[in-house]
Protein backbone atom coordinates (compact mmCIF):
# COMPACT_ATOMS: atom_id res chain seq x y z
CA UNK A 1 0.00 0.00 0.00
CA UNK A 2 2.76 2.48 0.95
CA UNK A 3 4.68 1.55 -2.20
CA UNK A 4 1.61 2.36 -4.32
CA UNK A 5 1.05 5.66 -2.54
CA UNK A 6 4.73 6.58 -2.85
CA UNK A 7 4.68 6.20 -6.63
CA UNK A 8 1.67 8.50 -6.88
CA UNK A 9 3.26 11.34 -4.91
CA UNK A 10 4.80 12.84 -8.06
CA UNK A 11 1.46 13.09 -9.85
CA UNK A 12 -0.22 14.59 -6.78
CA UNK A 13 2.62 17.08 -6.31
CA UNK A 14 2.68 18.08 -10.01
CA UNK A 15 -1.07 18.68 -10.08
CA UNK A 16 -1.03 20.63 -6.81
CA UNK A 17 1.88 22.82 -7.94
CA UNK A 18 0.31 23.48 -11.38
CA UNK A 19 -2.96 24.63 -9.81
CA UNK A 20 -1.27 26.86 -7.22
CA UNK A 21 1.08 28.45 -9.75
CA UNK A 22 -1.41 28.93 -12.56
CA UNK A 23 -4.42 30.19 -10.62
CA UNK A 24 -4.35 33.42 -8.63
CA UNK A 25 -5.92 33.55 -5.18
CA UNK A 26 -9.18 34.82 -6.66
CA UNK A 27 -8.93 32.18 -9.37
CA UNK A 28 -8.50 29.44 -6.75
CA UNK A 29 -11.59 30.74 -4.95
CA UNK A 30 -13.60 30.64 -8.18
CA UNK A 31 -12.27 27.20 -9.02
CA UNK A 32 -13.31 25.82 -5.62
CA UNK A 33 -16.71 27.55 -5.93
CA UNK A 34 -17.28 26.10 -9.39
CA UNK A 35 -16.48 22.58 -8.14
CA UNK A 36 -18.89 23.00 -5.22
CA UNK A 37 -21.58 24.43 -7.49
CA UNK A 38 -21.09 21.55 -9.92
CA UNK A 39 -21.53 19.00 -7.13
CA UNK A 40 -24.69 20.61 -5.74
CA UNK A 41 -26.09 21.41 -9.19
CA UNK A 42 -26.15 17.87 -10.53
CA UNK A 43 -29.91 17.73 -10.07
CA UNK A 44 -31.04 20.77 -12.09
CA UNK A 45 -34.64 20.35 -10.97
CA UNK A 46 -33.93 20.79 -7.26
CA UNK A 47 -31.78 23.99 -7.28
CA UNK A 48 -30.17 26.61 -9.49
CA UNK A 49 -26.56 25.87 -8.50
CA UNK A 50 -25.88 24.65 -12.05
CA UNK A 51 -26.36 28.19 -13.32
CA UNK A 52 -23.66 29.46 -10.94
CA UNK A 53 -21.45 26.59 -12.08
CA UNK A 54 -21.91 27.56 -15.74
CA UNK A 55 -21.07 31.21 -15.01
CA UNK A 56 -17.94 30.43 -13.00
CA UNK A 57 -16.76 27.86 -15.55
CA UNK A 58 -17.21 30.37 -18.36
CA UNK A 59 -15.15 32.96 -16.47
CA UNK A 60 -12.34 30.47 -15.83
CA UNK A 61 -12.28 29.26 -19.44
CA UNK A 62 -12.18 32.87 -20.67
CA UNK A 63 -9.23 33.60 -18.35
CA UNK A 64 -7.37 30.49 -19.53
CA UNK A 65 -8.04 31.33 -23.18
CA UNK A 66 -6.77 34.91 -22.79
CA UNK A 67 -3.45 33.60 -21.37
CA UNK A 68 -2.62 32.11 -24.77
CA UNK A 69 -2.06 35.61 -26.13
CA UNK A 70 0.69 36.48 -23.64
CA UNK A 71 3.68 37.63 -25.72
CA UNK A 72 6.94 38.94 -24.32
CA UNK A 73 10.70 38.66 -24.99
CA UNK A 74 12.86 38.87 -21.91
CA UNK A 75 16.37 37.85 -20.91
CA UNK A 76 17.87 37.76 -17.43
CA UNK A 77 21.20 37.55 -15.65
CA UNK A 78 21.51 35.99 -12.22
CA UNK A 79 24.38 37.19 -9.99
CA UNK A 80 24.54 34.18 -7.72
CA UNK A 81 27.42 33.37 -5.33
CA UNK A 82 28.99 29.92 -5.51
CA UNK A 83 28.34 28.90 -1.90
CA UNK A 84 25.58 29.24 0.68
CA UNK A 85 24.96 27.83 4.18
CA UNK A 86 21.99 25.86 5.47
CA UNK A 87 19.43 28.06 7.22
CA UNK A 88 21.13 31.36 6.32
CA UNK A 89 19.16 33.54 3.90
CA UNK A 90 21.05 34.49 0.78
CA UNK A 91 20.35 37.66 -1.21
CA UNK A 92 21.32 37.99 -4.86
CA UNK A 93 20.54 40.27 -7.78
CA UNK A 94 18.69 39.44 -11.00
CA UNK A 95 18.79 41.82 -13.95
CA UNK A 96 15.89 41.52 -16.40
CA UNK A 97 16.09 42.97 -19.92
CA UNK A 98 12.99 43.84 -21.98
CA UNK A 99 13.60 43.24 -25.70
CA UNK A 100 10.22 44.47 -26.94
CA UNK A 101 8.94 47.87 -27.99
CA UNK A 102 6.18 47.66 -25.41
CA UNK A 103 6.23 48.56 -21.74
CA UNK A 104 6.04 45.45 -19.57
CA UNK A 105 4.26 45.63 -16.24
CA UNK A 106 2.55 43.44 -13.63
CA UNK A 107 5.15 40.69 -14.08
CA UNK A 108 6.08 38.25 -11.31
CA UNK A 109 9.45 36.45 -11.32
CA UNK A 110 9.76 32.88 -10.07
CA UNK A 111 12.91 30.79 -9.88
CA UNK A 112 12.70 27.19 -11.08
CA UNK A 113 14.67 24.63 -9.05
CA UNK A 114 15.20 21.04 -10.07
CA UNK A 115 13.52 18.60 -7.73
CA UNK A 116 15.23 15.40 -6.59
CA UNK A 117 12.60 12.77 -5.65
CA UNK A 118 14.00 10.22 -3.19
CA UNK A 119 14.07 6.50 -3.78
CA UNK A 120 11.59 4.33 -1.92
CA UNK A 121 14.39 2.94 0.27
CA UNK A 122 15.63 6.43 1.20
CA UNK A 123 12.05 7.52 1.83
CA UNK A 124 11.49 4.69 4.31
CA UNK A 125 14.80 5.37 6.13
CA UNK A 126 14.37 9.14 6.27
CA UNK A 127 13.40 10.79 9.51
CA UNK A 128 11.87 14.23 9.08
CA UNK A 129 12.49 16.83 11.80
CA UNK A 130 9.41 17.00 13.99
CA UNK A 131 8.08 13.73 12.59
CA UNK A 132 7.08 12.50 16.05
CA UNK A 133 4.62 15.38 16.38
CA UNK A 134 2.71 14.45 13.23
CA UNK A 135 -0.46 12.37 13.36
CA UNK A 136 -0.34 8.66 12.58
CA UNK A 137 -1.88 9.08 9.12
CA UNK A 138 0.77 11.55 7.91
CA UNK A 139 3.50 9.35 9.39
CA UNK A 140 2.15 6.25 7.66
CA UNK A 141 1.47 7.81 4.25
CA UNK A 142 4.57 10.00 4.48
CA UNK A 143 3.64 12.72 1.98
CA UNK A 144 4.95 15.56 4.22
CA UNK A 145 8.22 13.62 4.63
CA UNK A 146 8.43 13.18 0.84
CA UNK A 147 7.97 16.94 0.37
CA UNK A 148 10.71 17.62 2.92
CA UNK A 149 13.12 15.32 1.08
CA UNK A 150 12.29 17.02 -2.23
CA UNK A 151 12.70 20.64 -1.17
CA UNK A 152 16.26 21.91 -0.90
CA UNK A 153 15.59 25.65 -0.86
CA UNK A 154 12.85 28.26 -0.68
CA UNK A 155 12.90 31.28 -2.99
CA UNK A 156 10.25 33.94 -2.58
CA UNK A 157 8.73 35.16 -5.85
CA UNK A 158 9.17 38.85 -6.62
CA UNK A 159 6.98 41.38 -8.43
CA UNK A 160 8.90 43.25 -11.10
CA UNK A 161 8.65 47.01 -11.49
CA UNK A 162 7.48 48.37 -14.83
CA UNK A 163 10.09 47.75 -17.53
CA UNK A 164 10.33 50.37 -20.26
CA UNK A 165 10.83 49.30 -23.91
CA UNK A 166 14.37 47.98 -24.58
CA UNK A 167 15.51 48.65 -21.03
CA UNK A 168 16.31 46.62 -17.95
CA UNK A 169 15.59 46.51 -14.22
CA UNK A 170 17.41 44.89 -11.32
CA UNK A 171 15.67 43.21 -8.40
CA UNK A 172 16.82 41.42 -5.25
CA UNK A 173 15.88 37.78 -4.72
CA UNK A 174 16.02 35.94 -1.40
CA UNK A 175 16.92 32.27 -1.13
CA UNK A 176 16.77 30.23 2.07
CA UNK A 177 18.64 26.88 1.82
CA UNK A 178 16.80 24.12 3.65
CA UNK A 179 19.26 21.28 3.12
CA UNK A 180 22.94 20.95 2.31
CA UNK A 181 24.14 19.81 -1.08
CA UNK A 182 23.60 21.18 -4.56
CA UNK A 183 20.66 23.41 -5.48
CA UNK A 184 20.15 23.13 -9.25
CA UNK A 185 18.54 26.14 -10.91
CA UNK A 186 16.89 25.24 -14.22
CA UNK A 187 15.50 28.61 -15.29
CA UNK A 188 13.18 31.52 -14.54
CA UNK A 189 9.47 31.92 -15.12
CA UNK A 190 7.75 35.27 -15.64
CA UNK A 191 4.05 35.21 -14.80
CA UNK A 192 1.28 37.69 -15.55
CA UNK A 193 -2.40 37.25 -14.74
CA UNK A 194 -5.17 37.71 -17.30
CA UNK A 195 -7.30 40.90 -17.31
CA UNK A 196 -9.76 39.23 -14.94
CA UNK A 197 -6.97 38.37 -12.49
CA UNK A 198 -7.86 34.67 -12.39
CA UNK A 199 -5.22 32.76 -14.36
CA UNK A 200 -1.47 33.27 -14.87
CA UNK A 201 0.27 33.15 -18.22
CA UNK A 202 3.89 31.97 -18.19
CA UNK A 203 7.07 32.89 -20.05
CA UNK A 204 10.01 30.64 -19.12
CA UNK A 205 13.68 30.99 -20.01
CA UNK A 206 16.36 28.34 -19.41
CA UNK A 207 19.15 29.48 -17.07
CA UNK A 208 20.82 26.38 -15.59
CA UNK A 209 23.32 26.92 -12.78
CA UNK A 210 24.29 25.31 -9.46
CA UNK A 211 24.64 26.56 -5.92
CA UNK A 212 26.44 24.48 -3.29
CA UNK A 213 24.92 24.68 0.17
CA UNK A 214 27.42 24.05 2.96
CA UNK A 215 26.49 22.46 6.31
CA UNK A 216 25.63 24.69 9.22
CA UNK A 217 28.69 25.53 11.30
CA UNK A 218 29.23 26.59 14.89
CA UNK A 219 32.09 28.45 16.58
CA UNK A 220 34.77 26.10 17.87
CA UNK A 221 37.37 27.26 20.37
CA UNK A 222 40.98 26.27 19.92
CA UNK A 223 41.38 22.69 21.14
CA UNK A 224 44.59 21.33 22.63
CA UNK A 225 45.56 18.45 20.37
CA UNK A 226 48.99 16.92 20.11
CA UNK A 227 51.37 18.87 17.88
CA UNK A 228 54.09 16.22 17.85
CA UNK A 229 55.61 15.89 14.40
CA UNK A 230 55.27 12.43 12.87
CA UNK A 231 57.33 10.77 10.19
CA UNK A 232 55.57 10.90 6.79
CA UNK A 233 56.54 7.96 4.63
CA UNK A 234 57.53 9.35 1.25
CA UNK A 235 56.97 12.94 2.40
CA UNK A 236 54.11 15.16 1.24
CA UNK A 237 55.07 16.21 -2.31
CA UNK A 238 52.52 19.03 -2.63
CA UNK A 239 52.99 20.53 0.84
CA UNK A 240 54.72 23.83 1.44
CA UNK A 241 58.34 23.59 2.48
CA UNK A 242 57.91 24.69 6.10
CA UNK A 243 58.71 22.77 9.24
CA UNK A 244 61.23 20.01 9.62
CA UNK A 245 62.40 18.56 6.35
CA UNK A 246 65.35 16.32 5.52
CA UNK A 247 68.11 17.33 3.12
CA UNK A 248 68.08 17.10 -0.64
CA UNK A 249 68.37 13.49 -1.84
CA UNK A 250 68.53 13.30 -5.66
CA UNK A 251 67.16 14.61 -8.97
CA UNK A 252 64.45 12.98 -11.05
CA UNK A 253 62.11 13.77 -13.94
CA UNK A 254 59.06 15.95 -13.28
CA UNK A 255 55.78 14.15 -12.56
CA UNK A 256 52.31 15.78 -12.68
CA UNK A 257 51.53 17.18 -9.23
CA UNK A 258 55.11 18.01 -8.29
CA UNK A 259 55.60 21.44 -6.76
CA UNK A 260 57.11 24.05 -9.08
CA UNK A 261 59.23 25.14 -6.12
CA UNK A 262 61.21 21.90 -6.43
CA UNK A 263 62.17 22.33 -10.10
CA UNK A 264 65.93 22.30 -10.66
CA UNK A 265 66.26 24.95 -13.35
CA UNK A 266 69.91 24.33 -14.26
CA UNK A 267 69.23 20.64 -14.96
CA UNK A 268 66.14 21.55 -17.00
CA UNK A 269 68.31 23.87 -19.13
CA UNK A 270 70.86 21.09 -19.70
CA UNK A 271 68.56 18.17 -20.60
CA UNK A 272 65.69 20.16 -22.12
CA UNK A 273 62.93 18.72 -19.92
CA UNK A 274 61.65 19.47 -16.39
CA UNK A 275 63.78 18.04 -13.59
CA UNK A 276 62.79 18.27 -9.91
CA UNK A 277 64.65 17.86 -6.64
CA UNK A 278 63.66 14.84 -4.55
CA UNK A 279 63.84 15.15 -0.78
CA UNK A 280 63.96 12.53 1.90
CA UNK A 281 60.95 11.68 4.01
CA UNK A 282 59.52 14.57 6.05
CA UNK A 283 58.05 15.20 9.50
CA UNK A 284 54.71 16.99 9.89
CA UNK A 285 52.01 17.65 12.45
CA UNK A 286 49.07 15.69 11.05
CA UNK A 287 45.58 15.59 12.53
CA UNK A 288 42.63 13.52 11.37
CA UNK A 289 38.93 14.36 11.37
CA UNK A 290 37.25 10.95 11.49
CA UNK A 291 33.56 11.10 10.54
CA UNK A 292 31.17 8.22 11.22
CA UNK A 293 28.59 7.90 8.41
CA UNK A 294 27.10 4.56 9.49
CA UNK A 295 23.43 4.98 10.35
CA UNK A 296 20.10 3.64 9.10
CA UNK A 297 18.39 7.05 9.18
CA UNK A 298 18.72 8.95 5.90
CA UNK A 299 18.88 12.68 6.49
CA UNK A 300 17.84 12.41 10.14
CA UNK A 301 18.44 15.12 12.73
CA UNK A 302 21.26 13.18 14.39
CA UNK A 303 23.20 12.68 11.17
CA UNK A 304 22.75 16.29 10.04
CA UNK A 305 23.88 17.50 13.46
CA UNK A 306 26.98 15.29 13.17
CA UNK A 307 27.74 16.75 9.73
CA UNK A 308 27.51 20.25 11.23
CA UNK A 309 29.93 19.25 14.00
CA UNK A 310 32.38 17.88 11.43
CA UNK A 311 32.05 21.03 9.33
CA UNK A 312 32.65 23.19 12.40
CA UNK A 313 35.95 21.45 13.08
CA UNK A 314 36.94 21.37 9.39
CA UNK A 315 36.35 25.09 9.04
CA UNK A 316 37.86 26.12 12.38
CA UNK A 317 41.08 28.19 12.24
CA UNK A 318 44.24 26.20 12.77
CA UNK A 319 48.00 26.54 12.47
CA UNK A 320 49.01 26.72 8.82
CA UNK A 321 51.69 24.06 9.39
CA UNK A 322 49.15 21.42 10.45
CA UNK A 323 47.83 18.88 7.93
CA UNK A 324 44.21 17.79 8.41
CA UNK A 325 42.89 14.50 6.98
CA UNK A 326 39.14 14.09 6.58
CA UNK A 327 38.31 10.38 6.73
CA UNK A 328 34.91 8.80 6.15
CA UNK A 329 33.24 5.98 4.24
CA UNK A 330 30.69 6.48 1.49
CA UNK A 331 30.49 4.20 -1.52
CA UNK A 332 34.13 3.54 -0.60
CA UNK A 333 36.68 4.71 1.97
CA UNK A 334 37.79 8.32 1.47
CA UNK A 335 40.67 10.36 2.88
CA UNK A 336 41.14 14.03 1.90
CA UNK A 337 44.04 16.14 3.12
CA UNK A 338 44.10 19.92 3.62
CA UNK A 339 46.71 22.41 4.82
CA UNK A 340 50.26 23.40 3.88
CA UNK A 341 49.60 24.05 0.19
CA UNK A 342 47.14 21.19 -0.30
CA UNK A 343 43.35 21.55 -0.28
CA UNK A 344 41.92 24.39 1.79
CA UNK A 345 39.32 24.15 4.55
CA UNK A 346 36.64 25.36 2.14
CA UNK A 347 37.18 22.28 0.00
CA UNK A 348 36.64 20.01 3.01
CA UNK A 349 33.38 21.84 3.67
CA UNK A 350 32.33 21.25 0.07
CA UNK A 351 32.98 17.53 0.53
CA UNK A 352 30.94 17.46 3.74
CA UNK A 353 28.12 19.30 1.96
CA UNK A 354 27.56 16.21 -0.18
CA UNK A 355 28.34 13.39 2.25
CA UNK A 356 25.59 10.80 2.70
CA UNK A 357 24.87 8.03 5.16
CA UNK A 358 26.51 4.67 4.57
CA UNK A 359 24.43 1.49 4.79
CA UNK A 360 26.13 -0.81 2.29
CA UNK A 361 29.52 -1.13 4.03
CA UNK A 362 30.41 -2.24 7.58
CA UNK A 363 31.98 0.05 10.20
CA UNK A 364 35.10 -2.09 9.86
CA UNK A 365 35.89 -0.19 6.63
CA UNK A 366 36.33 3.04 8.59
CA UNK A 367 38.36 1.23 11.24
CA UNK A 368 40.72 -0.15 8.57
CA UNK A 369 41.07 3.26 6.95
CA UNK A 370 42.05 4.91 10.24
CA UNK A 371 44.45 2.13 11.24
CA UNK A 372 46.17 2.47 7.87
CA UNK A 373 47.11 6.08 8.72
CA UNK A 374 47.76 5.95 12.48
CA UNK A 375 51.56 5.87 12.11
CA UNK A 376 51.49 9.33 10.53
CA UNK A 377 48.85 10.90 12.82
CA UNK A 378 49.66 13.23 15.69
CA UNK A 379 46.06 13.40 16.98
CA UNK A 380 42.50 13.11 15.74
CA UNK A 381 38.91 14.20 16.31
CA UNK A 382 36.40 11.34 16.12
CA UNK A 383 32.76 12.23 15.43
CA UNK A 384 30.59 9.18 16.09
CA UNK A 385 26.89 8.43 15.68
CA UNK A 386 26.73 5.56 18.15
CA UNK A 387 28.54 4.14 21.18
CA UNK A 388 28.67 0.45 20.44
CA UNK A 389 31.51 -2.06 20.56
CA UNK A 390 33.01 -1.29 17.08
CA UNK A 391 33.26 2.43 17.93
CA UNK A 392 34.83 1.74 21.30
CA UNK A 393 37.25 -0.68 19.64
CA UNK A 394 38.36 2.13 17.31
CA UNK A 395 39.14 4.44 20.23
CA UNK A 396 40.92 1.62 22.13
CA UNK A 397 43.11 1.00 19.09
CA UNK A 398 43.97 4.69 18.79
CA UNK A 399 45.03 4.69 22.44
CA UNK A 400 47.18 1.59 21.92
CA UNK A 401 48.83 3.23 18.90
CA UNK A 402 49.66 6.29 20.97
CA UNK A 403 47.38 8.63 19.00
CA UNK A 404 45.61 11.15 21.24
CA UNK A 405 42.02 11.92 20.31
CA UNK A 406 38.94 13.97 21.09
CA UNK A 407 35.81 11.85 20.79
CA UNK A 408 32.35 13.32 20.14
CA UNK A 409 29.25 11.13 20.14
CA UNK A 410 26.21 12.84 18.62
CA UNK A 411 23.20 11.10 20.10
CA UNK A 412 19.76 11.69 21.58
CA UNK A 413 20.42 9.00 24.21
CA UNK A 414 22.28 9.16 27.49
CA UNK A 415 25.65 7.44 27.05
CA UNK A 416 28.18 6.39 29.68
CA UNK A 417 31.70 7.39 28.54
CA UNK A 418 33.49 7.22 31.91
CA UNK A 419 36.15 4.85 30.55
CA UNK A 420 37.07 7.47 27.93
CA UNK A 421 37.62 10.87 29.58
CA UNK A 422 38.24 12.55 26.20
CA UNK A 423 34.87 11.44 24.80
CA UNK A 424 31.91 13.83 25.03
CA UNK A 425 28.23 13.40 24.16
CA UNK A 426 26.41 16.11 22.19
CA UNK A 427 22.63 16.23 21.89
CA UNK A 428 21.43 17.17 18.38
CA UNK A 429 19.37 20.04 19.82
CA UNK A 430 22.28 21.52 21.79
CA UNK A 431 25.24 21.38 19.40
CA UNK A 432 26.25 25.04 19.81
CA UNK A 433 26.15 24.86 23.60
CA UNK A 434 28.10 21.59 23.64
CA UNK A 435 30.86 22.82 21.33
CA UNK A 436 31.21 26.04 23.33
CA UNK A 437 32.26 23.99 26.37
CA UNK A 438 35.31 22.46 24.67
Amino acid sequence: MRYFLFHNFRAIFALDRWIKQRFTKIGLLLLASSIAAGVFGIDTRQNLAYQLFSLLLALLLLAIFSSWFFRVRLTARRDLPRLATVGESLHYQVQVQNHTQKQQQSLVLRENIKLHPPSFESFLRAKEPGQKKRNWFDNYVGYPRWLWLMNRAEIAEQSLPTISPNSSVSIKMTLTPLRRGYVDFTGMTFARSDPLGLFNAFYTIDMPTRLLVLPKRYPVSEISLSIARKFQMGGVPLALGTGEQADFDHLREYRPGDSLRHIHWKSWAKVGKPIVKEFQDEFFVRHALIFDTFTEEAGGEVFEAAVSVAASFAGAPRNHEVLLDLMFVGTQAYSFTSGRGLAQSEQLLEILACVETCTAQPFQDLYDLVMEHTAALSACVCILLNWDEPRQKLLHSLTEKGVSFLGIVVSELEIDTEKFPTVHVLHPDAIAEGLAKF
